[in-house]
């Protein structure tokens, strides 16, 4: 049976927004190892299922496509949002 992760994508530290927060992402676990391409000595596999990233807006329908496909879906929860309230006047203390 193959396996999957389902994680939903935090925001990066630089953006403050949050359009794409609430969507869950699945990703396949990878089939086989990475090896050095022996010309230019690149990282690469075989395993082409490991460049497909589906995205979902729920957590149900990413768990109900992983069933569907008869994928190991392992699931990943979402860390916890911390708010940092400062004034702009705090930046030049």
């Amino acid at each position: 049976m193959a396996k999957a992760r389902i994680f939903q994508q935090g925001t990066p530290a630089t953006q403050s927004g949050k359009a794409r927060a609430q969507q869950w992402i699945l990703e396949r676990e990878p089939a086989e190892a990475k090896r050095p391409d022996p010309l230019m000595g690149w990282a690469g596999s075989g395993d082409t299922d490991q460049q497909i990233r589906l995205t979902f807006p729920t957590l149900e329908a990413a768990k109900a496509y992983a069933e569907r496909h008869g994928l190991d879906a392992e699931i990943v929860p979402p860390a916890p949002r911390r708010l940092i309230l400062q004034s702009y006047a705090e930046n030049f203390r």
